[in-house]
């Protein structure tokens, strides 16, 4: 059985700077396209990032430039490192392994297998 385990959200002011983790067991994570998702309250979840098996990413608009996405296969972990925090970047943020190596239509919740249960991301104005 698959699980995703998710570490690293907080409070922290707008400008600052947070550090998520997903931690996989089951399966081996280097296989999969991952991808990290947020939903702020009533609102949809949407993507923010995504990582290929292969290495390359990709990125929603708003979070280029900020966010950077990486993977370690030997610890079998994803990141999702989080610079220049705004307010409207609150939400709670979940991993999720894709069923897609190659990360087709990552943007899209129904690709992804896998979720972890979430951590909260607060930026205060």
């Amino acid at each position: 059985q698959v699980q995703l385990v998710e570490s690293g959200g907080g409070l922290v002011q707008a400008g600052g700077s947070l550090r998520l983790s997903c931690a996989a067991s089951g399966r081996t994570l280097s296989t999969y396209a991952m991808g990290w998702f947020r939903q702020a309250p009533g609102k949809e979840r949407e993507s923010v990032a995504a990582i290929r098996w292969s290495g390359g990413n990709t990125y929603r608009d708003s979070v280029k430039g900020r966010f950077t996405i990486s993977r370690d296969n030997a610890k079998n972990t994803v990141s999702l490192q989080m610079n220049s925090l705004k307010p409207e970047d609150t939400a709670v943020y979940y991993c999720a392994q894709s069923r897609d190596q190659y990360g087709r239509n990552w943007y899209d919740p129904a690709m992804y297998d896998y979720w972890g249960q979430g951590t909260q991301v607060t930026v205060s104005s």
